[in-house]
């Protein structure tokens, strides 16, 4: 590897802890790497393109253009000593996979990796990749549920369990959460709560919900994407 293809804000190589490898750095490795770095986390940036490599030059840690299908490019950019590394190439699904199986071998990275359809997603599984995203998928998903009114924001989790944010409905307003009942009504807890000019504080049976307000509520997907309806 040409040293004129690594490009380095810092004279070292070697990963601190805590730093983190990004492996592709198209639109979705690309952001998930800055806002690493926004967050103040170094990142080894990898790409097979030249271009997109010059085009990070000054705004990663480091960022080195190399083919991270080969093992021994992967062990002398030493990304086998990463704790984390993030597999973000896309449109390439045979060097996702190649680059995915590079890194479960070493043993030590926790690995994350992009799958663009269902069948990438589940060969990724099968490999063992310990983290699989589908940005788009996920994404559509999630605006799906948005759409549909009356939710700010929403977060799923395993088992049927949602977090949404929203506004509160008529039925939540002007009097204490723990007069209204609304766990036995709706099935739904109020977590949090934000005035329109305050920040957000943890909802106690005291808390007093106003129209303008912003609200947290957890609950199992049926009951809780219900309560976000009510508006």
């Amino acid at each position: 590897m040409a040293r004129s293809q690594f490009f380095s804000r810092t004279g070292s190589r070697l990963p601190d802890t805590g730093s983190v490898a990004v492996i592709g750095l198209g639109r979705f490795g690309g952001a998930l790497a800055l806002e690493l770095e926004a967050q103040k986390t170094e990142v080894l940036g990898i790409d097979a393109r030249e271009d997109t490599v010059q085009s990070y030059n000054g705004q990663l840690t480091h960022v080195v253009k190399a083919d991270s299908t080969r093992e021994e490019v992967l062990r002398q950019l030493g990304v086998h000593e990463f704790d984390v590394v993030v597999v973000g190439i896309g449109s390439d699904i045979e060097a996702s996979i190649l680059t995915s199986s590079r890194l479960l071998k070493f043993g030590k990275p926790v690995v994350w990796a992009k799958a663009i359809s269902e069948p990438h997603a589940e060969i990724l599984e099968q490999l063992g990749v310990h983290h699989v995203v589908r940005p788009e998928h996920d994404m559509g998903r999630r605006v799906a549920h948005l759409v549909r009114g009356g939710m700010l924001d929403y977060v799923e989790f395993e088992g049927d369990f949602i977090l949404i944010r929203t506004r509160p409905p008529a039925v939540a307003q002007d009097r204490p959460l723990g007069v209204l009942g609304l766990r036995d009504k709706y099935g739904i807890t109020v977590v949090a709560s934000k005035s329109p000019d305050g920040r957000w504080q943890p909802a106690t049976t005291q808390t007093v919900l106003y129209e303008d307000d912003e609200i947290l509520v957890e609950g199992n997907k049926q009951q809780t994407e219900a309560f976000g309806r009510l508006l």
